[in-house]
């Protein structure tokens, strides 16, 4: 994680190119010259929220890009005009976006920040800097999605109230496909044998995932919730021991990070590495046209990536 000091000087530089161009970020009124409530969402999948709720009377601007690592970012000249000129910007919150507060502050953004992890049960960290708010993972239960796009449209009927029917009809809509999703994924699961549903992955993101739907963790390559965590070669090693004992039969690449040492492991543990487009989407959605390019698609993927390489350990 970059650390707020060394991300300073550049969000202030950027800011000096909008000075005379940028207005008030207290955003009275859904403008932008649409029409429609600006939105800025940091995430891919919280941009993928923002615009299932608001559907036509939202106009979203996502922040982090398909396959970008949500936990190593830097804030472009776009995304800052952006926030500087919202209505609404939405996180994901739990610390995912450590980034972000500093360039509210420099934007002079003074508008409704939704924090869409607000009423989630947050799965807690081992105690260290790095998982001290917890893990952020939240959407990958669809049960906690529900929560994150509910606290959206909250945040859409205080700022636009003329539009709540709308908002209202959207987040109904939306919230029936969630159960339908939650449904799916757990009759998919419970059809791999009790004794082969444990999983190994690039990095600690599937604890909701696990949790909601009754997998084991036997471990991740890199064993913590942020990506940028150093890795040691006795961790290597210890997770390839657990691997062997615990008879695993497959490690989950994530779509967003190298596969290269999933793969040595998998050779030295004697075991399948998931990987290339079969990639599971672990921090972010995929581009458009890919297999996760909706939360709703993204979880399907990886569901039938997890059941497909569990169920058949010689496929």
């Amino acid at each position: 994680m970059i650390p707020p000091l060394a991300r300073s000087l550049p969000v202030a530089a950027l800011l000096v190119l909008f000075a005379g161009a940028c207005g008030s970020g207290s955003g009275t009124s859904a403008s932008g010259g649409s029409g429609r409530l600006q939105v800025v969402a940091t995430t891919t999948q919280i941009a993928d929220f923002a615009r299932a709720v608001g559907g036509d009377e939202v106009e979203v601007h996502q922040i982090l890009k398909p396959n970008v690592d949500p936990h190593d970012y830097e804030p472009s000249p776009l995304d800052i005009k952006a926030i500087a000129e919202a209505d609404v910007v939405v996180k994901n919150g739990v610390g995912l976006e450590r980034w972000l507060d500093s360039v509210i502050s420099s934007a002079g953004f003074d508008g409704p920040v939704v924090d869409a992890s607000h009423g989630v049960t947050i799965r807690q960290g081992d105690g260290s800097a790095e998982e001290a708010a917890g893990d952020p993972h939240i959407w990958h239960d669809p049960r906690n999605a529900k929560i994150m796009a509910a606290n959206i449209e909250k945040a859409y009927e205080a700022k636009d109230p003329a539009d709540a029917t709308a908002y209202r009809a959207s987040l109904a809509a939306y919230d029936a496909k969630l159960d339908a999703l939650d449904a799916d994924i757990a009759k998919k699961i419970d059809s791999i044998p009790a004794d082969r549903r444990k999983l190994v992955t690039n990095h600690d993101a599937f604890g909701y995932y696990l949790g909601r739907y009754k997998l084991t963790f036997v471990g991740s390559i890199i064993p913590s919730f942020d990506t940028s965590a150093e890795l040691s070669g006795r961790q290597i090693s210890d997770l390839v021991a657990r691997i062997r004992a615990t008879g695993v039969t497959a490690i989950f690449s994530e779509s967003s990070l190298p596969p290269k040492t999933a793969e040595a492991i998998g050779r030295e543990a004697g075991v399948k590495v998931v990987a290339g487009e079969d990639s599971l989407y672990g921090d972010t959605l995929g581009p458009a046209g890919s297999a996760g390019a909706t939360y709703l698609q993204m979880e399907e993927h990886n569901t039938d990536m997890i059941v497909n390489a569990l169920k058949d350990p010689a496929a």
